[in-house]
């Protein structure tokens, strides 16, 4: 066998570089991941009390991947807390913005349109309403 040279180090590091790494960080970006839960409700869903979503403000139903506000009005609107960049169920809401645990997209819970990149969609709208005091959303009719 004849002999061959040995590597260098910077052969090994070049066909390290160039070397795809199968699934190397997609688990959290992808839909089923890690922060990723049940997609939003395919059916309504009771979600709590009217009340618990002040004039102005929003509540975040993680359970549900829902995030309801109320306009100054007293009207109410409902999306999916289901980041539209990479998937990922967003667990946070503090004050009326929802911040996405996975690359940071934020978004307003108000009208749910994108406040921080990376997400460049808005948040899907779902249906709302009030039946015997609670809160009911579901997929847009």
């Amino acid at each position: 066998m004849p002999d061959r040279p040995a590597a260098t180090r910077r052969t090994v590091l070049r066909g390290a570089a160039l070397t795809p790494v199968a699934g190397l960080g997609l688990a959290a970006c992808s839909p089923g991941g890690q922060g990723a839960g049940p997609a939003a409700p395919t059916a309504p869903v009771t979600l709590g009390p009217e009340s618990e979503v002040p004039k102005g403000g929003a509540k975040l139903y993680r359970d549900a991947n829902v995030v309801v506000s109320r306009a100054a009005d007293g009207s109410l609107k409902a999306y999916s807390s289901i980041c539209t960049h990479a998937g990922c169920a967003i667990n946070k809401l503090s004050g009326t913005t929802l911040i996405c645990p996975c690359h940071g997209s934020e978004f307003d819970a108000l009208d749910g349109k994108v406040v921080q990149s990376p997400a460049s969609v808005p948040l899907t709208e779902l249906s709302v309403e009030v039946k015997n005091g609670g809160i009911v959303a579901g997929p847009a009719s």
